[in-house]
C-alpha cells in the first residue's frame, strides 16, 4: 500500500499564488507517473498536471504558462506551483501516485484532497 499526503491548499484572491505538496510512503516501490487531479462538486475530476518518473511533465490547457508541476530527483514527492491563479481553478485537488506491479499491472494511489478557493 502507499499512502500520499497533500499539503498546501487554501484561500487566495486571484493572481495569487500556492503551492501544492504530496510525499508518497508505504510500499513505494516502482511509482512511475505522479500527478494532480482536481474536482469540483458535479464536475468528473480532471487531471491537472502529471510528471513521470523521467521527469516528463504535461498541462491541461487552461493551466499552461501558470502551473508547474516538479518532483524533484524523481523520488516519491510532488509538487503543484500555482500562480496566476484564477477563480475557476477552485476545486479540491487529489495527488495521484501510478504504482507498477508488472507490466501489465498499474494501481492508482489517491491523496484525501486539499480544497483550494481562489476569490475574485
Amino acid at each position: 500500500q502507499v499512502q500520499l499526503v497533500e499539503s498546501g491548499g487554501g484561500l487566495v484572491q486571484a493572481g495569487g499564488s500556492l503551492r501544492l505538496s504530496c510525499s508518497a510512503s508505504g510500499s513505494i516501490f516502482r511509482i512511475a507517473d505522479m500527478g494532480w487531479y482536481r474536482q469540483v462538486p458535479g464536475k468528473q475530476r480532471e487531471l491537472v498536471a502529471s510528471i513521470t518518473s523521467g521527469g516528463d511533465s504535461s498541462y491541461v490547457d487552461s493551466v499552461k504558462g501558470r502551473f508547474t508541476i516538479s518532483r524533484p530527483n524523481a523520488k516519491n514527492t510532488v509538487y503543484l506551483q500555482m500562480n496566476s491563479l484564477k477563480p475557476e481553478d477552485t476545486a479540491v485537488y487529489y495527488c495521484n501516485a501510478k504504482q507498477v506491479l508488472r507490466v501489465d499491472v498499474q494501481v492508482d494511489y489517491w491523496g484525501q484532497g486539499t480544497q483550494v478557493t481562489v476569490s475574485s
